[in-house]
């Protein structure tokens, strides 16, 4: 009975879909985010799509909400069924809480499978469960480092010569003598200083079977780099505790340090909140470590998701399609929202080429950097326990590596440890 009364609803709603398309009637669709700079990409891909008459009209409702507010009031719609919306954006650190028990989500796979060959499957990877994707991300989030070249150029240092993580921290030394500014800065209140670093060396906090590696000698390793340059002051405590802060944008754009290392997507917090370094930054490839590791580490996103209880699942679905793995859409990711698109065919197209902000702030063919290390990439465990392991990076390991500037074999030992107990 249950079956038959899911096929007559299913019925049913396909039905009213047809006649309101026979009748010309909108579909209404709810969106949220926690990212305004999102809603700009899918207003361009809405107006794409109501442009083609053979499409039913859209009318989106964006709703932009604090970060936790949003992921917060998703879990209650979802757990209650009551509220939810049609369309979600998901942050990567958030997302592996909405694959457990009954997944509220629709997948994907429709249109994810046919072009599987085109696209970074490794993001896609990040938001699946047993073979089911979930969720659609905007880029590959590869982590790149930011050159302020200016301030390099003072103390005689060309950045397109440090190629090791050994050069970065002797290319500090020259730079605090000679300017008395750091080298880079460490976050102390979040994971995209620690997370990216560690990834690149070949760690990560946990395995698929949800076995910690928290504190493997290779994580104690890049903890200990990093404290070195704390110590000689090479490196320093990032104002306002992480990089996506106010009080950290207006300090870099006062030419304070020399260098950032965050995922290609940070490209537009540049010309966003920096305007004054503008002609002074360039993206390069992070260094390598000389103990083996990778050429880059993805790092963040958001996948965005439909919502499974949407009345009008279908019409989410296709418009996701269309504004997250379309090729139009991934070359508008890029010109909008200055992401690494997923869809590896835009890449080398004219369209990719054209001139735009990005292009014109930092002054280099910024691709040319990507294609460099698209190749070597890990892939990153983001498991059900991902979520709890971000939180304790960024309440206790960072804290305590950053500001606290503790040992971090104790560190790594101790956050471990923390996971473990949460685990079991």
């Amino acid at each position: 009975m249950k079956k038959l009364l899911a096929v007559l609803l299913a019925l049913m709603l396909v039905a009213g879909m047809c006649s309101a398309l026979a009748e010309g009637e909108p579909v209404k669709l709810t969106l949220w985010t926690f990212q305004a700079l999102h809603t700009d990409l899918y207003k361009a891909m809405q107006e794409k799509w109501n442009a083609d008459p053979s499409k039913p009209t859209l009318e989106i409702d964006y709703q932009v909400m604090p970060y936790e507010e949003m992921h917060d009031k998703l879990t209650i719609a979802l757990q209650s069924g009551e509220g939810a919306p049609d369309l979600v954006d998901i942050e990567i650190n958030k997302f592996a809480n909405y694959l457990k028990g009954d997944i509220g989500l629709a997948p994907m796979n429709e249109y994810v499978e046919p072009i599987e060959d085109h696209l970074v499957m490794s993001r896609l990877n990040n938001y699946a469960k047993d073979g089911k994707f979930y969720g659609i991300d905007h880029h590959i989030g590869a982590t790149v480092l930011f050159y302020n070249t200016a301030l390099l150029e003072e103390a005689g240092i060309d950045y397109t010569t440090i190629k090791t993580w050994d050069d970065f921290h002797e290319a500090g030394k020259v730079l605090l003598e000679k300017t008395g500014k750091p080298m880079v800065v460490w976050e102390s209140a979040d994971c995209w200083s620690v997370y990216p670093i560690v990834n690149q060396h070949g760690g990560d906090w946990l395995t698929p079977d949800g076995k910690v590696r928290m504190d493997e000698p290779v994580v104690i390793d890049t903890l200990k780099f990093m404290k070195s340059m704390l110590d000689d002051g090479t490196a320093m405590a990032c104002p306002g505790g992480n990089t996506h802060s106010e009080e950290f944008w207006g300090w870099m754009n006062g030419g304070n340090c020399a260098s950032v290392s965050m995922p290609f997507w940070y490209l537009d917090r540049f010309t966003n909140y920096m305007p004054d370094l503008k002609g002074k930054m360039k993206v390069a490839a992070m260094p390598l470590w000389p103990d083996g590791g990778h050429k880059s580490a993805q790092m963040g996103g958001t996948g965005t998701a439909v919502v499974a209880s949407s009345p009008n699942v279908e019409v989410a679905k296709e418009f996701l399609a269309f504004a997250c793995l379309s090729f139009d859409g991934c070359v508008t990711t890029w010109k909008i929202c200055g992401f690494d698109p997923i869809l590896k065919d835009v890449y080398g197209s004219e369209e990719m080429k054209e001139p735009n902000v990005f292009f014109d702030y930092y002054d280099q063919d910024i691709f040319a950097v990507l294609a460099g290390v698209l190749d070597d990439i890990p892939d990153t465990c983001i498991s059900e326990y991902f979520p709890t392991a971000s939180d304790i990076v960024k309440t206790q390991m960072a804290y305590r590596l950053v500001e606290l500037m503790e040992d971090p074999e104790q560190i790594a030992k101790d956050c471990a440890e923390e996971l473990r107990s949460q685990i079991d």
